[in-house]
């Protein structure tokens, strides 16, 4: 069965870890997705004393993001991660950007935050929902740290609709599902969500939903590509001669111009049913 490696991150080693830390980054500094995050950023109300809790906040860059916008920030921003390395260098990039006594990182868990309740005005699970052991045990502890007129944002992938061209499409679509299955723990969660949140005592005060599509050229899908295929290769039973074949056609559709690949993103900004 595949394991989702942000999922298991505490059980990789080093160099596995320094290339999820590398595609964070390299992810971060891609307009294509913070774009994305960006949009939902310009529809908070973020004064100078909010306090913002990030839920996964992996190497911090969303959290870097709005500090650089905040200079005047008086209240608190905590991101929390259960990885120790990604919370290191988090920390490390806070330092170099000059924000680091902005942000404060932590380890933790975030199926069982460390917070009192109703200590946050701004909750953020950005990109996590879709790895986490149980996304709605997450979604109950975000509910509960946040205050009854505060605001939880999830911005994440329906990573079932994620696809890229190939020529052979049967093989395409089982390269697809095969790199969906080792990368994302929940990869239909974006599209389950809307039925639950009244379950969970949520209601929709907002939400929209994004296509990321590359053609021609690529990034995004580069970099995801070149992160995830090697999982592929060792935690699935595809041929490894036809998964190389396959990566290589994508690289040569990057160079000639001839590449596509799609995958859609949706947010939800969320409350207190009863706020």
């Amino acid at each position: 069965m595949s394991r989702d490696p942000h999922r298991f991150v505490n059980e990789l080693d080093g160099d596995a870890v320094e290339q999820l830390i590398g595609r964070l980054e390299s992810r971060a500094k891609d307009q294509i997705f913070t774009d994305l995050w960006s949009k939902y950023i310009d529809r908070l109300t973020l004064s100078a004393s909010t306090r913002l809790l990030e839920v996964g906040c992996g190497t911090g860059n969303v959290l870097r993001s709005i500090a650089l916008l905040k200079q005047d920030w008086n209240g608190a921003m905590v991101g929390v991660e259960q990885s120790e390395a990604f919370i290191n260098a988090a920390q490390r990039f806070a330092a170099r950007d000059g924000i680091a006594d902005q942000i404060e990182f932590r380890v933790g868990d975030a199926h069982s935050l460390d917070f009192p309740a109703a200590s946050f005005d701004i909750v953020i699970a950005n990109t996590v929902i879709s790895h986490v052991t149980d996304p709605l045990a997450v979604l109950d502890e975000m509910s509960r740290v946040v205050k009854p007129d505060g605001i939880i944002v999830i911005f994440d992938g329906d990573y079932a609709s994620l696809s890229y061209a190939y020529p052979d499409h049967a093989f395409g679509k089982r390269m697809d599902d095969a790199l969906t299955r080792v990368t994302f723990n929940n990869p239909w969660i974006m599209r389950d969500l809307p039925r639950l949140f009244a379950e969970h005592g949520l209601r929709i005060v907002e939400t929209w939903g994004e296509a990321v599509v590359e053609i021609g050229d690529s990034s995004y899908f580069k970099s995801f590509a070149a992160t995830y295929v090697p999982y592929v290769l060792r935690e699935t039973e595809l041929p490894a001669a036809d998964v190389e074949r396959w990566h290589t056609e994508q690289l040569d559709a990057m160079r000639s111009g001839k590449f596509f690949a799609s995958c859609n993103y949706c947010t939800y900004l969320l409350q207190h049913a009863h706020g």
